[in-house]
C-alpha cells in the first residue's frame, strides 16, 4: 500500500507540471525549457530518494519510452518538441507502472479535444480530409513531414497538446485512486 501512495504522489506532480505547461501552452504557444528540464530532474531525483537506484532506472526508462512516444509524432511534422519534452517529463514523474495508462490517456484525450476544436472551427470536414491524405503520406514516405500539413506550415488548426497531457494525468491519477480505494 505505501507503494502505491508513492505513486500517487509522482501522478500528482506529473499533473502539476502538466497543468503549469498547460498554462504557458494556451498562452504561448510553445512548453518552455525551463520547466521540462527541472521537471525531469525533479522526478528522477524524488524516485532516486524515496527508493534508490532501481526506481530512478524505471522512472528514466518511463521518461523515455513517453518521449519517444511523442518523437515519432515530432519526426512526422505533427507536434511540437516542447510536447515531446514535457511527455518525457511526466513519463519521469508517474513511472514505469503508469506511462502506459498516461499515453493511451493522453491519445484518447487528444484525439477527442481534436474532433471538438475542428467542429467548434467548423473544419471537421477538412480535418478529416487532411488526416486521409496525412495517413496515405505517412504509409508511403514514412515519418517525413507532410509538405502542407504540419506544425510548421501556416494557416493549420493547432491545438495546445499540454491540456490533453493534463487530462491524461489527470485520468492515471484517479485510476490509481480507485485502484488503492478497491484494494483498501
Amino acid at each position: 500500500m505505501p507503494h502505491l501512495s508513492l505513486d500517487i504522489a509522482f501522478s500528482a506532480l506529473a499533473l502539476g507540471c502538466a497543468a503549469i505547461a498547460s498554462v504557458t501552452d494556451l498562452r504561448e504557444r510553445r512548453i518552455p525549457n525551463r520547466l521540462t528540464g527541472p521537471a525531469v530532474m525533479v522526478a528522477l531525483t524524488l524516485h532516486f530518494a524515496a527508493s534508490g537506484w532501481g526506481s530512478f532506472g524505471t522512472a528514466t526508462l518511463a521518461g523515455l519510452i513517453g518521449g519517444g512516444a511523442m518523437l515519432l509524432f515530432f519526426l512526422a511534422g505533427g507536434m511540437g518538441a516542447g510536447d515531446v519534452k514535457l511527455m518525457a517529463a511526466l513519463g519521469c514523474f508517474v513511472g514505469i507502472h503508469s506511462i502506459g495508462t498516461l499515453l493511451i490517456a493522453t491519445a484518447l484525450c487528444g484525439g477527442v479535444a481534436g474532433v471538438l476544436l475542428a467542429a467548434r472551427r467548423g473544419m471537421l470536414r477538412h480535418t478529416l480530409q487532411k488526416t486521409c491524405a496525412l495517413v496515405d503520406h505517412h504509409g508511403s514516405h514514412g515519418l517525413v513531414p507532410h509538405p502542407d500539413f504540419n506544425v510548421q506550415a501556416p494557416n493549420q488548426l493547432r491545438m495546445p497538446f499540454a491540456v490533453p497531457m493534463a487530462m491524461g494525468c489527470l485520468i492515471a491519477l484517479c485510476a490509481q485512486l480507485y485502484s488503492q480505494l478497491r484494494t483498501a
